[in-house]
């Protein structure tokens, strides 16, 4: 029944799910289109290790780890994950100031950033 009303009225309906996910990508600034996800993970005790993951490759990780650093009183580094690629890893719960700071210097908006664990 549908295929005979498509037919018939004209409906443009392509089999292939992703045929208009291309357009208008190219007007998007770097990053927009994914999100930016900053975890928690337990160490031992009460250690815990935060992780941000998503960051385009247009901004210079070493250089948001240096800001983070120093803002944060925290130490941190960028690993090579094998699935993720390039992941900043910081020391402490640092989720609040991790979004806040990207939201402040124009890095993310809000709705781009997934907050997981806890």
């Amino acid at each position: 029944m549908w295929l005979s009303a498509c037919l018939k009225y004209g409906c443009h309906h392509s089999d292939n799910p992703f045929a208009d996910a291309s357009k208008g990508d190219d007007l998007l600034p770097a990053g927009t289109e994914d999100y930016i996800h900053i975890r928690i993970q337990q160490r031992n005790g009460r250690k815990t290790l935060t992780t941000v993951q998503g960051i385009a490759d247009d901004y210079d990780k070493k250089k948001l780890v240096k800001a983070f650093k120093k803002k944060f009183a925290c130490n941190g580094t960028v690993i090579e994950h094998p699935e993720y690629g390039e992941v900043i890893q910081l020391q402490g719960d640092q989720r609040k100031n991790i979004c806040q700071f990207l939201v402040e210097i124009g890095l993310a908006k809000d709705d781009q950033l997934k907050v997981h664990g806890f």
